[in-house]
């Protein structure tokens, strides 16, 4: 996309408050069980932390073959090219944060880990935090080879107890069979709520987060409601957008949608 602008100003949002890293810190999001919003909440924060902390993120995309995250950035790049009220937002951000889109590279399991390389080889951007998005299945080739390499993992989880049993067994053998034997360089395994349905007994909540501490996984404080908004994509007839790659989110629509709770909870722990 060509943007006709000024020299750009630097974005200082958060990058004084956020010691910089010395190297970068690849990070997935993954469970064993799919359906529980794995490559959505990807998106999300990577583009929250990219667009409005300024922040430099890189997304690999390893969900082979549906390439959800990447098959995203190919539309919003084709709608932005053709539809002039999204092109000027996307001009002016580009102006105002000094911000480029973030890379996404089409990858699988197996070669995650050499395309993060090969992107981070590179001369020029630099990312601090590489997301990785990974096949919902252990059982996919490559997948626990790249996830060993993983300074951090989130796990969602949903009060659904087939989904709860599933995210333990997945923590507790990559801890036990990983972790402990020095296998992978993972720093830290967090799970977090996800599709939180207000109506829902906190009773639950409390019951399972007791299951978690007894079994010392840590939970993460924030919790993602079940919301419509987080399917929202830049179309034609929308001015609002709210998952995308390229174009903040809104800011209406960020309230209340834990986003901006969850990047910032994330990124206190990348820096420790």
């Amino acid at each position: 996309m060509h943007c006709h602008n000024n020299k750009p100003t630097t974005i200082k949002t958060y990058r004084k408050m956020n010691k910089e890293m010395n190297k970068e810190t690849f990070v997935a999001f993954a469970t064993q069980k799919g359906g529980v919003g794995k490559s959505t909440v990807t998106a999300l924060v990577a583009n929250y932390v990219h667009n409005v902390m300024g922040r430099n993120v890189a997304v690999i995309d390893c969900d082979e073959p549906q390439h959800s995250i990447a098959g995203l950035r190919d539309k919003e790049t084709v709608l932005i090219e053709k539809n002039d009220s999204l092109k000027a937002v996307a001009c002016e951000h580009f102006r105002k944060s000094g911000r480029k889109a973030f890379p996404i590279i089409r990858s699988n399991a197996v070669k995650a880990l050499d395309d993060a390389d090969r992107l981070l080889s590179e001369d020029g951007y630099k990312p601090d935090i590489v997301f990785f998005d990974l096949p919902g299945t252990l059982k996919s080739d490559g997948v626990i080879k790249t996830l060993s390499q993983m300074d951090y993992i989130f796990t969602p989880v949903s009060a659904d107890r087939f989904v709860v049993e599933s995210a333990l067994q997945f923590v507790m053998m990559f801890n036990d069979n990983l972790v402990t034997t020095g296998l992978a360089k993972t720093k830290g395994i967090s799970l977090f709520w996800t599709m939180v349905d207000g109506r829902e007994k906190t009773e639950l909540y409390d019951l399972y987060g007791k299951l978690f501490a007894e079994n010392n996984f840590h939970v993460l404080d924030t919790r993602l409601p079940d919301s419509k908004r987080f399917r929202r994509e830049p179309s034609d007839d929308r001015k609002s957008v709210f998952r995308s790659t390229i174009l903040p989110p809104d800011t209406a629509m960020l309230r209340g949608s834990r986003i901006r709770e969850l990047s910032e909870e994330i990124c206190s722990i990348i820096n420790g």
